[in-house]
């Protein structure tokens, strides 16, 4: 498998290309951001100026749903299906990242190939804000607080709690409501190669959703 990381920058100018996005660091701190691996340092602290665009193409490697996580994925389609939908892995993914100039954030979208259907595109939008730093707005008014952790490999990002944002008034889910932690991680394998994680663990019902996606990237 072969999974390239393009940067599509077409008013990109030396200037852009030196920047650096320190927030990631901030969030870690820097005696923990100096201690991860080089690779993972440089992915975190590229920043995408302008119309600049970082294209991730990845294959699934292993998926588990339960029955529950089933139906929540399919429950979530009610706010833009912020969970993946193929409960089967070997088919390809792609993510592409850009910034976010309305929050000063990053517009994320996944893509998953579905077969005899059409791919499932997953929006969200990683925001610097909120009481832990960084949130994660998944659409049609529904969100994530985020913690984010350093690994020996890689980084982790751990739901605080999720909230409904309806205009400006923002309203905190109770844990009763809440679907469980979600936890992201990204793990540096060797060389270019990297591996995606997402996991979603109930309390009562225990893991709902285990991905695992490889991934490449080429400067």
């Amino acid at each position: 498998m072969t999974a390239t990381l393009l940067q599509l920058s077409p008013q990109s100018s030396p200037t852009d290309a030196d920047l650096h996005d320190l927030r990631f660091r901030a969030l870690l701190g820097g005696v923990a951001w100096d201690a991860l691996p080089r690779e993972v340092r440089r992915r975190f602290s590229k920043r995408l100026s302008g119309t600049d665009v970082a294209l991730y193409r990845g294959l699934v490697v292993e998926m588990r749903v339960s029955r529950l996580g089933s139906l929540l994925a399919q429950f979530c389609r009610l706010f833009g299906a912020p969970l993946p939908l193929n409960p089967r892995p070997g088919h390809g993914a792609i993510v592409s990242v850009s910034e976010d100039s309305r929050s000063g954030g990053q517009c994320w979208t996944r893509m998953y190939a579905r077969p005899g259907r059409f791919p499932q595109v997953i929006h969200s939008a990683k925001r610097f804000a909120g009481s832990t730093g960084l949130e994660e707005y998944l659409g049609h008014g529904l969100g994530m607080a985020l913690r984010a952790e350093a690994l020996s490999d890689g980084i982790a990002f751990v739901s605080d709690h999720y909230f409904l944002q309806l205009g400006r008034r923002r309203i905190r889910l109770p844990r009763i409501l809440a679907p469980g932690t979600t936890r992201v991680t990204h793990r540096q394998i060797a060389g270019s190669s990297f591996l995606f994680g997402l996991e979603l663990i109930h309390p009562l019902a225990g893991v709902l959703i285990h991905q695992q996606i490889l991934f490449d990237d080429v400067d």
